[in-house]
């Protein structure tokens, strides 16, 4: 635990490399931001996973975006009907109840 410091360090890393593989946004110096735009803010949210791993997230305060201005995509995870068909079957097989 003294040491997460170096495993926190490489998740927020491997997040910005992610985000720039995917081409989630362009770099762009404070001065080009015209005066009727304000810069929006973004935090970073930590989870140490089950096996121990630790995952770092960059995320964006959402209150503070303006739909077509501040972004034009959204992004909703979807469950597969293969995976929901066994997750059906696991539950009738162990008695228990889907909602």
């Amino acid at each position: 635990m003294a040491d997460d410091h170096v495993g926190w360090s490489a998740a927020e890393r491997a997040e910005i490399a992610n985000h720039a593989a995917n081409g989630s946004w362009t770099y762009i110096d404070r001065s080009d931001v015209p005066q009727e735009r304000s810069l929006v803010r973004m935090i970073w949210v930590y989870k140490r996973k089950r096996s121990g791993s630790l995952k770092a997230r960059l995320c964006v305060q959402g209150c503070a975006q303006v739909h077509g201005v501040d972004y034009d995509q959204t992004f909703c995870a979807t469950l597969r009907p293969t995976s929901l068909r066994a997750l059906a079957s696991l539950a009738a097989t162990n008695g228990m109840r889907m909602r």
